[in-house]
Parts: C-alpha cells; structure tokens; sequence
C-alpha cells in the first residue's frame, strides 16, 4: 500500500471518529443543523439527502417562486419526487425559506449557486453573495462546503475571504473551509448524489477531515483530495474531457458526411475495441451548467496564471458553440432541396431539454435552435413532456403535444432532445422529413429520416 493510500484511509477513519462513530457501530449520523445555499439541480438534492440521514437542514433560495412551490410540497426537479419533498416537510426535518435568519446558527453550510459566464469570463456575484449570507450567519467552529464549479483557488482566494469579513472570524482556525465538486447528472437513476464517488477537499487538514466526515454520511464513497486548487482542478478536467471529445465527434460528424461516410457505423465499430477507446456521439450542441461553462474557466483561468489559454478548450467550445447554426443550415439546405425556403416554414422541435430524460433547459442548445428558426421568420413549435411550459427560458415559444395533427402540419420536424416518450413511429409515419439530431431513427429505413 503506497504512503498516499495509507494517509487517505487514515484520514476517512479519522472523519468518522469526528463523527463519534467506530468500525463496530451501525451507520448512524450524529444530528447537524444544515444550511443548503441554493436549491436548484445541485443544492435541493443535497439538502433532501441530508435531511434524509437525519440532519435539520435548511434550504435557502433567493428565488421566491422556487422556495413556494418548494413549501407547497412540489419539486420543480426530476431527482426529487413531491411525495419525497412532503414527507421532509412533514417531519420537520427540511425548511425551505427565502430568508436567510432561518438558517443561522448552522454546523454545516453548503454553497450551491450558478456560476455561469458573462462575456467569456467567470461571473462569481451569486458565489460572493452567497457568502456574504453564509458569513453573516458564521459561527466559531462551523464547517462551509462550495459545491460550485469554479477556477482553482475560488475557495480558498475568493469564498475564504468573503466569509471571514463578513463574519469576524479567521478562516482555518475559527472555521472549516472545504470544497466538494458536485457531479449531479439530471435524470441519471444509476449514478445518483449518493452513488456517485464524492470528492472531498479543504483548505487545510482539518477542513479536509470535517468535510469527508461530513458528506461520509450522505454518500457510498468519498474521496479525499490534499488541497482544494486540485479539487477545482478535476472538476474541470472531468468537463473538459467530454466538451473535447464531443467537439471531436461533431466536427468528425460533418467531415463524414461532406465525404458520403457513415460515421456512426464507424463509430459503432470503434466502440468494439475493448480498451483505448471511449465512445461519443454527435450531436445539435452541448447544454447544461457544466459543458458549454466550465472548459472556458479552465482556459480563463490558464490565462490568467500562465499568460496563455488552451487552445484545445477555445476550439473545442467554438465548434460546439456552432452546432445550433449547423443544425438550422442543414435544415435550410434540404427545405431548398424541395423548392421550399426555410423562412416562413413550420417546424416542429422534439426535444428542448438538454439531454433526455430530464426537464432541465440550462444552455440547452435546442433553444438556441429555436431562437434562430424564430429570428428567420419560421412558424416554430416544440414538444417536451418534462419541460415546465410556464419556463421563462422559453421565451413565448409555442408548446405543443406531438401528435398525428401537429407532425403532419410540420414542413420538417427536427429531434434535438430524444426522449424515450415520443411515438417515434408515429413520426416516422407522418412527418414529411425528420432531421435527427441525435441517431435515434439511425436503423430506420424511412427515406424521410436524415442524420445530423
């Protein structure tokens, strides 16, 4: 067994013992009081969890439409059922609030905020805010965790500092301060928050131990990380792994098709190869808050602390970037085929989420589709059963079923998000073309069926 193995095991019995338990006892949490900052894809799950294990937590969202439906009982997300959220309510043991008095005197606080782009550069404001609220709050001897992605160094240069102003105290010796990337994939039943391995990290050793202890409880497997920079660090290298090999395949994409090749057959027969390989699929762009975001804070922050970027990251995000305006071509370019224009058409979308099975719209490059379509002039309709029609990401777009009527009134129907609950038959038997952006008709031998 390597010395670093030896210090990591010693260091996971040591977080247990924090938590008064031993090798020979059940698992059992010792009550914390929680406080969860945001309570979207990220932070309501978390808190669900912790209130699960037997901790009083409490959820705080500055949204107030989000925090009402929350008291009312319905979660606005897929990986928390309703009947879950009332029961927590019931109890007792989950508070959902706007205000942020009801989570003072916490054990446990656990940032869970947007950190998106503003004109290609970090934006922190809800982090910092965030811990403006937290630091308030703060008393000697409580733990702070960020699950937010961000550039190395945002816990401990930016979260630290923000917290020890706003409370008085002395970040490290006065309280912990941890940082644990989330790796929540909406609408995954295999991998969830509890099975998926959790990395953990600190500023110093005692934030580290009291941050693994803490999430020891919550989750099958933690994993211990020296210093939070490298646990900044591999969240971001997760992302920019697949935001690569995605950019990859989309350019591979129009490469086999500008030549008569079939790439996902070529594809498929890659993916036999038992080691070496790892297979990606094209497709109309990338969504969620972590691939189309976190490479260009790798590449942002290399170019703050080295003088230069990734040249790798910034092409890979530029050629995802572009898929919505390819899609919207190659549609244009078979309407054309037919003596149709594009402008002044109607189309019908399947699928605005950003992947299927889930309901969430964050960077969905459909929508991005939809607004190009829209901005040509094209009569424009989708369909999305997980999607909540009262979204203000939609932005008026019509919303329809996609039944035999609407594919049928359809110049072309475009797949974007392919969802096990569409009749794809139905499609195939009514539309007058498909474009499918995501191989899922790639066996059918309909002729009005075209690959992306």
């Amino acid at each position: 067994m390597s010395g670093a193995t030896t210090a990591m095991r010693a260091l996971t019995q040591n977080a247990e013992r924090s938590l008064g338990r031993s090798d020979s006892e059940p698992e059992q949490v010792r009550p914390l009081s929680v406080l969860v900052v945001g309570q979207g894809y990220v932070g309501l799950p978390l808190a669900v969890r912790a209130a699960l294990v037997g901790h009083k937590v409490v959820g705080f969202d500055s949204d107030v439409r989000r925090v009402g439906s929350l008291i009312d009982g319905v979660s606005p997300i897929g990986d928390v059922s309703s009947a879950q959220l009332a029961a927590l309510l019931r109890a007792g043991t989950y508070l959902p609030t706007t205000v942020p008095a009801d989570g003072s005197g916490f054990d446990v606080a656990v940032i869970a905020v947007p950190t998106p782009l503003r004109q290609g550069a970090p934006d922190l404001s809800d982090l910092i805010a965030a811990g403006r609220t937290v630091g308030r709050h703060l008393r000697k001897g409580a733990l702070v965790v960020l699950e937010s992605t961000s550039y190395p160094g945002t816990t401990r240069d930016v979260l630290g500092p923000v917290l020890a102003e706003a409370s008085g105290l002395t970040m490290g010796s006065e309280f912990a301060l941890g940082f644990s990337p989330e790796r929540i994939d909406p609408g995954n039943r295999v991998w969830t928050l509890q099975t998926t391995p959790k990395i953990v990290s600190g500023i110093d050793a005692a934030s580290l131990e009291r941050t693994a202890a803490f999430y020891r409880y919550m989750v099958d497997h933690v994993v211990p990380v020296g210093r939070c920079e490298e646990a900044e660090l591999a969240k971001l290298i997760e992302n920019v792994f697949r935001a690569v090999n995605i950019a990859l395949v989309n350019e591979l994409a129009e490469m086999a098709r500008d030549t008569g090749l079939n790439l996902r057959e070529a594809l498929g027969a890659a993916d036999t190869k038992p080691f070496g390989f790892l297979r990606f699929d094209p497709g109309p762009g990338i969504g969620g808050h972590c691939l189309p975001i976190d490479p260009v804070y790798l590449s942002w922050w290399a170019a703050r602390a080295r003088g230069r970027g990734s040249r790798l990251i910034d092409l890979a995000a530029q050629i995802n970037a572009d898929r919505p305006a390819y899609v919207v071509n190659r549609l244009a370019q078979h309407l054309a085929q037919g003596g149709r224009d594009l402008d002044n058409a109607r189309v019908l979308l399947l699928g605005l989420a950003y992947k299927p099975g889930c309901g969430d719209l964050r960077e969905s490059p459909a929508l991005e589709v939809a607004r190009m379509l829209t901005e040509r002039g094209v009569q424009v309709s989708a369909a999305d059963q997980f999607v909540d029609e009262g979204s203000a990401a939609l932005d008026g777009l019509r919303m329809v079923r996609a039944d035999e009527d609407e594919i049928a009134a359809a110049d072309a129907v475009v797949l974007l998000t392919d969802h096990d609950g569409f009749d794809y038959e139905r499609v195939l038997a009514g539309a007058a073309f498909v474009l499918d952006c995501r191989g899922r008709l790639v066996n059918s031998a309909v002729p009005v069926v075209e690959q992306l």
